[in-house]
């Protein structure tokens, strides 16, 4: 790969816009598609299964997007940027027909098509920021990730708050707010990939890189291949990295599972079935909340580069999940709506941190050549815990938690105190440093 150049600070925005439209989509996923799995009539042990769709994709989608986007090269469309398109462009054309679901099953099938296109997009983001960014540059071009996953995903939950004030009642099967908010999701979705497309290039490979792209094996099962073979090699940080991921984000599918219907009891003391109209307007306190923790999260991001070079970026993210896991601890017990801000402030700052020093903790040990492949991979480390949560949570919820969601909740409080714990253990380059 040529030579990196150092860029200003409004060139690292630039080439990151597109993960505000990626994140603006994945924030309806977290806080409006379960209640519309509420409105068309779902039980509360049934959403976990509903919800397999995400991690699933990211499964199967992030590490061959990866792998591909590693052997890839065009003079005019680059390395990275053809799969940005290609999945903002799915996302858009999903949020346009997510509102006119008429089933369960029509929206769980779209929200497999929709996390497919969000899968395809996102990873190769990632590796954007490894391929353009060197050593010194990296932490801000991830946590200037943090900073558009804050600012997209409020702006999503503020939707879900604001829009039912203006766009009143039902259209179809569903409130009519939910059009609006998905039809200004698909816009945000192809028009900040397009922005970032638009004003930043790629760095492009030398003639020694070019001459082994062209020389590599191109069957059908190579990508397959490069992944169990990367897998095989991967540094040790990375496993130890699978171990607090595990826990961490079994932990957040329980609060975006729950949290509209935990804040439903919690203040109004009513479910969707029992007050639909009070449980509407939780949903629209909830993507207030959810809102505030994403405000939060992008006024925090910047902040945490320097706590990470001062004091390792392992101990940065251990306090990052100690303030989230007791903000969940909190969460469930709070009747004045007013004191959720409170609570979800801690998981906002833990957020921030998820969103991007990981990736400082691991990718000094990547090799430059693998950049992508082994993003997918950390992928695989997000859903394979998502997946075992949603086949696992429904029997959890309905036997030991008496399908209550504020008890959901607590649970997950209680995963991210031992996600921090594995993380203090964790030993790399940067980590320690």
């Amino acid at each position: 790969m040529g030579s990196k150049i150092k860029l200003n600070f409004w060139q690292i925005w630039n080439m990151n816009v597109g993960f505000f439209g990626i994140q603006y989509s994945f924030g309806l996923q977290q806080s409006a598609v379960n209640p519309i799995y509420d409105f068309l009539g779902a039980s509360p042990d049934q959403i976990p299964i509903l919800n397999l769709a995400g991690p699933v994709t990211g499964l199967l989608i992030q590490p061959l997007i990866g792998a591909l986007s590693d052997k890839t090269w065009h003079p005019r469309w680059g390395r990275r940027k053809p799969y940005f398109f290609i999945g903002a462009l799915m996302c858009s054309i999903c949020l346009l027909l997510f509102p006119y679901s008429s089933s369960l099953w029509m929206a769980a099938g779209l929200l497999w098509i929709l996390d497919a296109g969000n899968n395809t997009a996102m990873e190769p983001y990632r590796a954007f920021i490894a391929d353009k960014l060197d050593d010194e540059q990296q932490p801000v071009g991830f946590q200037m990730q943090s900073f558009f996953t804050g600012l997209g995903q409020t702006l999503a939950n503020l939707s879900l708050f604001i829009f039912p004030m203006i766009f009143i009642g039902k259209t179809g099967s569903l409130p009519t707010w939910v059009y609006a908010s998905f039809f200004l999701g698909a816009f945000c979705s192809i028009g900040s990939i397009w922005w970032s497309i638009r004003t930043t290039s790629e760095i492009p490979p030398s003639e020694e890189e070019l001459a082994h792209l062209r020389a590599e094996k191109r069957g059908l099962f190579e990508p397959i291949v490069e992944i169990f073979s990367a897998i095989g090699d991967m540094p040790k940080v990375m496993w130890q990295l699978a171990l607090v991921y595990l826990f961490q984000w079994y932990a957040l599918f329980c609060y975006w599972q729950n949290s509209s219907k935990s804040i439903a009891l919690s203040v109004w003391n009513a479910t969707p079935k029992s007050d639909p109209a009070a449980y509407e307007t939780a949903v629209g306190w909830t993507g207030l909340v959810n809102g505030w923790y994403n405000i939060v999260t992008f006024l925090t991001a910047f902040a945490l580069v320097g706590f990470a070079r001062k004091y390792s970026a392992k101990n940065v993210h251990a306090f990052c999940l100690l303030l989230a896991a007791i903000g969940f601890l909190t969460f469930p017990h709070i009747q004045d709506k007013n004191l959720l801000f409170f609570a979800i402030t801690g998981f906002g700052i833990g957020w921030a941190s998820m969103m991007g020093i990981p990736y400082l903790m691991v990718v000094s040990d990547i090799p430059k050549e693998r950049y992508g492949v082994y993003m997918g991979i950390i992928n695989m480390m997000i859903v394979i815990p998502m997946i075992i949560q949603n086949l696992s949570f429904g029997y959890i919820l309905k036997h030991f938690l008496n399908n209550d969601p504020r008890l959901a909740i607590s649970f997950a409080g209680v995963l991210l105190f031992i996600s921090a714990f594995f993380t203090l253990l964790i030993k790399s380059k940067k980590a320690t440093n």
